[in-house]
């Protein structure tokens, strides 16, 4: 772009800010509190066909009324406004793709002192979360757009609709660049055409993560989107799992977090386990062994106890198997409360429990 027409598309996008400023004082001075600019013309990376990126920061629902969405001189833009309650506080606390919208905010227009108070705190706010160690917090926030992800990848299988798939693949995509985002605690600076660039810079990505991200979006047939599609799942898996395992403190057992889960998977598992197998309910048998498992998960993942692989046993047309292995990782487990020195609560009468729990 030579320096005439840039500076053509500069005079424009003043006459613009300028005209929904004018707007904003006229039509809504307690409804809009902030205008601010960001994307390309932010950073200076806008071509010829570029729209203008404006933050609307609006106070009430009347404040809507600014917004507009039009074309002109063959360039569409969209005015529209963004709330403090939603997209700026999911912003603030990392749990929005557009960071950058709050961090790098250009201010081109403020009604009152307090209202820029505001957004600094907001800001300062996702500056404090972003200047955290990599830690549980960005590997949470990881593990949600991880999720989604594999709930796109699932849609690749459900549908032979070549747009579908590919659609549904883009979906994967998206999120396990958010996801990896999250994992390094940073946020894209620039917009989408410079993702790979970004990701470049980051310290912790997968191997050959430019090959199998363009794997994705040059693959032809249902076939090949849909095995491209798993391999950068799975690469990003093992990453957030490898990043998981290395950057979060993992949970001790001990005398305190461990209170009462023994006495717990005894009462809601362990007779139904016995009694779907004993009336040989396989469906009962197997939604109870889901359970279970569940629970042990849960309690591996929240209390650092050891790691039971119970569904490994489960078979339909072997029940008893499953429930050996079940009552055997209960007698696991009560050691687990052995190590801490803790013993169950159990009572033989009712009038030993009465007195217990009375404190009498």
């Amino acid at each position: 772009m030579d320096d005439g027409n840039r500076q053509k598309i500069l005079i424009k996008n003043e006459k613009l800010i300028n005209m929904v400023i004018e707007r904003a004082k006229r039509d809504f001075p307690e409804d809009i509190a902030i205008i601010g600019l960001t994307g390309s013309f932010s950073t200076g990376d806008f071509h010829e066909k570029s729209d203008l990126d404006l933050i609307i920061i609006n106070n009430t629902d009347r404040g809507w009324g600014i917004s507009s969405c039009f074309i002109l001189e063959d360039v569409g833009y969209d005015i529209y406004c963004t709330p403090w309650e939603t997209r700026i506080e999911d912003e603030a606390n990392l749990e929005s793709p557009m960071i950058s919208h709050l961090v790098d905010l250009q201010i081109l227009y403020c009604a009152k002192p307090e209202y820029m108070d505001k957004l600094n705190l907001y800001k300062q706010k996702a500056l404090d979360a972003l200047a955290k160690p990599i830690g549980k917090e960005c590997i949470r926030r990881a593990k949600k757009y991880l999720d989604v992800a594999k709930q796109e990848y699932t849609n690749t299988l459900l549908s032979e609709d070549l747009g579908a798939i590919r659609y549904a693949s883009c979906g994967v995509l998206f999120n396990l660049v958010n996801a990896l985002t999250n994992l390094n605690n940073t946020y894209f600076k620039r917009g989408l055409k410079r993702y790979l660039e970004e990701i470049g810079t980051y310290r912790y990505i997968p191997g050959d993560f430019e090959l199998i991200y363009m794997a994705v979006i040059d693959a032809k047939t249902p076939r090949e989107i849909r095995s491209a599609s798993y391999n950068i799942l799975k690469s990003m898996n093992d990453l957030y799992h490898k990043m998981d395992k290395d950057f979060v403190v993992q949970p001790v057992p001990s005398y305190d977090n461990l209170a009462g889960t023994y006495e717990e998977l005894w009462c809601n598992l362990r007779n139904k386990i016995i009694v779907s197998v004993e009336l040989g309910d396989k469906s009962y048998a197997y939604l109870t062994a889901m359970s279970t498992q569940n629970f042990l998960d849960e309690m591996t993942e929240t209390r650092g106890t050891k790691k039971f692989e119970l569904m490994q046993y489960f078979d339909s047309d072997h029940l008893n198997l499953f429930k050996d292995q079940f009552l055997q990782a209960m007698d696991e487990y009560l050691e687990e409360y052995n190590r801490v020195g803790r013993t169950v609560e159990r009572y033989d009468t009712f009038e030993q429990l009465y007195n217990q729990y009375m404190k009498l």
